[in-house]
């Protein structure tokens, strides 16, 4: 029997669906995976490099493939004797979920979970998403929004905006974004945040989350905050949250949202390549996908999974009622460097509102950063 092992990230969302499916997998095909989990920290920060050295498939996000494609600790999945599979897996792509694991020509991973930062609220104390950001900033003032600004998700929200506005952030350099143009991003969230409880800058989207799922907490809706499908399940939490395209500004279309999600890779230490990119290629497909990834607590990534009735019923609709948001929603940078600089540019962001630093100060920091991000 040939044994895989498998690295994921720590929630339902991420892991029993990854169980779910790897048990149909080897009644299939006899091929046992093992599913290790960690963090969503770690998730977003951790060397795909060292866990490429431990496990066969590994759970990534898409702005690590330029560090990876340099590293060489990922094998390219787009093998020619299987185009028509890996064909229909691109045909679905949700948005540009398929693409974002493209790079230097050769696809590193298949998407498993498409997602974006769309907004949250509670059904049962709003009655309709709201639909403008302005009235967030209002709710905020009210103590009844919350939005995660724990880095990295200050700069989603930054890169989030800034493509909302026009203006979207830079992939090649030399500069993030034009220093006018950075300063109305800054000021739009500095309204928001103004008006929030400071515990703010502590939370990720599982906190927030977790803090609207209680049935008497404070908070009513989050503007800009990747969905969480499982979220919107009876019983997942004492309260249901549902999910709606981002807020607006001025009638703007919910475009430019920082692109999220995971996909599936394989390591270029696996000693059993070709069954772990079989196994790749299966889980992405489209009837796996609205199939068992979905009904086992899994995001498709998959568009099947989207306009599927049975998938979106028990989700208050989510797939419906985010897919413009994903469509629209903006590929962050992945060169190799991208990631340190996300780590920093977020730090940066949280501290400088936190202090009340000028934020043509603060934008002239995250231009220096970003240019020193494509230096060897």
């Amino acid at each position: 029997m040939v044994k895989l092992k498998g690295m994921t990230w720590s929630h339902p969302r991420g892991y029993d669906p990854m169980i779910a499916c790897s048990k149909v997998w080897r009644e299939k095909t006899g091929v046992e995976i093992s599913w290790e989990k960690r963090s969503l920290q770690d998730f977003e920060t951790f060397p795909v490099e060292e866990l490429a050295a431990q496990y066969d498939l590994i759970v990534v996000d898409h702005p690590h493939v330029g560090q990876i494609t340099r590293e060489n600790c990922l094998l390219p999945l787009d093998d020619a004797g299987c185009a028509e599979e890996i064909a229909a897996i691109a045909a679905g792509t949700v948005g540009r979920s398929y693409p974002s694991y493209n790079w230097q020509g050769r696809q590193w991973a298949f998407p498993l979970d498409a997602a974006t930062q769309v907004q949250a609220y509670r059904p049962d104390r709003l009655s309709a998403p709201v639909k403008n950001l302005a009235e967030f900033v209002t709710l905020a003032k009210e103590g009844k929004a919350i939005l995660p600004m724990r880095p990295p998700h200050s700069l989603m929200t930054f890169i989030t905006l800034a493509a909302h506005l026009g203006t979207p952030c830079n992939i090649e350099g030399p500069d993030f974004i034009a220093k006018a143009d950075g300063e109305a991003v800054l000021d739009w969230i500095a309204q928001l945040v103004s008006g929030m409880d400071s515990s703010c800058y502590e939370m990720d989207p599982i906190a927030v989350l977790d803090l609207m799922g209680q049935p008497d907490g404070p908070y009513v809706a989050s503007p800009f905050i990747y969905g969480y499908v499982n979220y919107s399940f009876a019983g997942f939490r004492r309260a249901r949250i549902a999910f709606a395209d981002m807020p607006v500004i001025d009638g703007r279309a919910p475009n430019g949202s920082a692109l999220g999600g995971t996909g599936i890779a394989v390591s270029a230490r696996t000693q059993a390549p070709e069954e772990a990119k079989a196994f790749a290629r299966w889980i992405a497909s489209g009837p796996v996908q609205a199939g068992v990834y979905a009904s086992g607590n899994g995001q498709p990534g998959h568009a099947d999974g989207w306009i599927s009735d049975a998938v979106n019923a028990p989700a208050l609709d989510f797939y419906r009622n985010t897919r413009a948001t994903l469509e629209g929603a903006y590929v962050r940078p992945r060169h190799d460097g991208y990631m340190a600089f996300q780590s920093d540019a977020s730090e940066m962001i949280s501290n400088g509102l936190r202090s009340g630093e000028r934020h043509t100060v603060l934008v002239d920091k995250l231009n220096h950063r970003f240019a020193q991000s494509f230096e060897a």
